[in-house]
C-alpha cells in the first residue's frame, strides 16, 4: 500500500558533514523555544505584582488577568494552524528570523503599554508570531537530519519548554523585584536580539527546500503543488490519528503542569518547601525520558510503538497516584507517570516526519502543533471544574487518566506500520 510520503516523493536534503554543525542546528532551535517559553509565562509573575495591577488598571480582576495568557494561547493555536504553512513555501530560516524579530519588537511595545487593553492586543499579536515555531523547527529538522537522527533531534528543541519554563519564572521574578515590571518586558525583548544572532549565525549555509532545487532537479513546491500535497495530507487517516493523539498528549501535560502543586498540597498534604528536590521529581523523571526514548527511537525506528506505549503507561500510571494516601510513594509513582509521557514525547515528531511528506512538513506540524494546543489550553480549567463541581480533587486527575489511555488507543492501527 503505498504511504503518503511515497506518493509525494521524499526530499533529501544536505546534511552538514562535520558533526559538531550538524547538531547545532537543534541547539539554535532549541534557543529559540526557550526563549518563546520565557515570552509565554513571564506574564504569569505579574499577575501578583500590584504596581502592575494598578498600572494596567485592572486591580485584582483575576479574569482579566487571566484573558491575558488565555488570549495569548488562542491566538498561538490559530496561528500555527493557519500560518505554518508559509515555512512550506517560503525558506524555514527567512521565516523563523521574522519570527523571531516580531516577538522581541512586541515584547519592547509591551513595556511601553499604559493599558489593559493595549497589552491584551499586544498578547494576541505575540500568540500570532509564536504560533509557527513548532512547525517551522519541525520542517528543519526534517530536512536537516536523516530518519535515524529525528527523534534526537527533536527531543533537543522540545527540551526547550520545560528548561524555558524553569528559568522564565524566577528570571522574571528577580527582574520584577529589582527593577519593577516594564523591564521584565525589556529584558525579554534583549534577548530577543541574542536569540536573532544566534538563528542568523547558526542557520547560515544550511540549505532548505525553499532555496535548492529539489532532489531529481525539480523545482521547489509552488501554491497549486503545495495545496495538492494539502489535499493528500488532509485525507491521511494515520495523520488524524496522530493530531487525535496529540491533543491526548498535551491535555496531559498542561493538565499535569496547571495542577501538580496544588493537588500534591491539598490531596496528599506536601509541604512543597520541606519536600524541596523531591516535589519536583516529576519534572526531572520526564525530561529523563524524554532523553532515554530519543536515543531508543533512532535506535529502534518503532515510533508508533514507543509513543502509544508511552502515554498509555502514563495513563494507567496516575490511576495508580490516585490509589495511594502517603505523599512520598504518591510522588515516586507520578514520577513514572511523568517520564513514561516524556519517553513517549520523544518520539512524536520522528512519527509525524514518518507519516508526512516534506513539502507539506510545515502545514503538518502547525496543524498537529495547534490542534494540541488549543486543547492543553483548556485542560486546566476543565480540570479546575471538575475540582469545583465534585469537590474531590481526585476526579481533577482521573480525568487526565481517561484522555491518556483513550488518547494512546488513537495509535492502535499505526504500531504495526510505523
Amino acid at each position: 500500500m503505498e504511504t503518503l510520503k511515497e506518493a509525494t516523493g521524499a526530499v533529501n536534503m544536505p546534511v552538514p558533514s562535520r558533526l559538531l554543525k550538524q547538531w547545532s542546528i537543534s541547539l539554535v532551535l532549541m534557543v529559540c523555544v526557550v526563549l518563546a517559553f520565557f515570552d509565554k509565562i513571564s506574564i504569569a509573575v505579574l499577575f501578583s505584582d500590584p504596581v502592575f495591577q494598578e498600572a494596567m488598571g485592572i486591580g485584582t480582576d483575576k479574569t482579566q488577568l487571566g484573558w491575558l495568557m488565555t488570549s495569548f494561547l488562542l491566538a498561538y493555536g490559530f496561528s500555527s494552524i493557519f500560518l505554518s504553512g508559509a515555512g512550506d513555501l517560503i525558506n524555514p530560516r527567512t521565516c523563523l528570523l521574522v519570527s523571531v524579530g516580531s516577538w522581541g519588537i512586541l515584547m519592547a511595545l509591551m513595556g511601553l503599554a499604559t493599558s489593559y487593553e493595549q497589552l491584551l492586543a499586544l498578547r494576541v499579536l505575540l500568540g500570532i508570531a509564536e504560533g509557527p515555531l513548532f512547525a517551522l523547527a519541525y520542517s528543519i529538522v526534517k530536512q536537516c537530519y536523516s530518519a535515524g537522527q529525528q527523534a534526537r533531534a527533536s527531543t533537543m528543541f522540545l527540551l526547550g519548554t520545560p528548561i524555558g519554563a524553569a528559568l522564565g519564572f524566577p528570571i522574571t521574578a528577580l527582574i520584577l523585584n529589582l527593577y519593577g515590571w516594564q523591564m521584565t518586558f525589556f529584558v525579554m525583548a534583549a534577548l530577543t536580539l541574542v536569540t536573532l544572532a544566534v538563528v542568523y549565525f547558526g542557520l547560515k549555509g544550511i540549505h532548505l527546500n525553499a532555496e535548492t532545487r529539489q532532489s531529481g532537479g525539480r523545482k521547489r513546491v509552488g501554491w497549486r503543488q503545495h495545496l495538492r500535497n494539502s489535499r493528500l495530507l488532509f485525507t491521511t487517516p494515520a495523520f488524524w490519528a496522530l493530531c487525535l493523539f496529540n491533543v491526548a498528549l498535551l491535555t496531559y501535560l498542561w493538565g499535569l503542569n496547571g495542577w501538580l502543586p496544588s493537588y500534591l498540597i491539598e490531596e496528599k498534604g506536601v509541604d512543597l518547601e520541606s519536600f524541596g528536590a523531591l516535589s519536583s521529581l516529576p519534572f526531572i523523571a520526564m525530561l529523563t525520558g524524554e532523553i532515554a526514548g530519543a536515543f531508543l527511537s533512532d535506535k529502534t525506528g518503532r515510533r508508533a510503538a514507543q509513543v502509544f506505549g508511552g502515554l498509555l503507561v502514563a495513563g494507567l500510571s496516575l490511576y495508580l497516584v490516585l490509589q495511594l494516601e502517603a505523599a512520598v510513594p504518591a510522588i515516586l509513582v507520578m514520577s513514572v507517570s511523568a517520564m513514561s509521557w516524556g519517553f513517549g514525547v520523544s518520539s512524536v515528531f520522528a512519527l509525524l516526519a514518518r507519516i508526512t511528506p516534506a513539502e507539506v512538513s510545515a502545514t503538518a506540524g502547525g496543524i498537529f502543533n495547534g490542534f494540541g494546543n488549543f486543547a492543553g489550553a483548556a485542560a486546566p480549567v476543565l480540570m479546575g471544574y471538575i475540582v469545583t463541581q465534585t469537590g474531590d480533587f481526585n476526579l481533577g486527575l482521573l480525568f487526565l487518566v481517561w484522555v491518556a489511555v483513550i488518547g494512546s488507543l488513537m495509535l492502535v492501527p499505526l504500531v504495526r506500520k510505523y
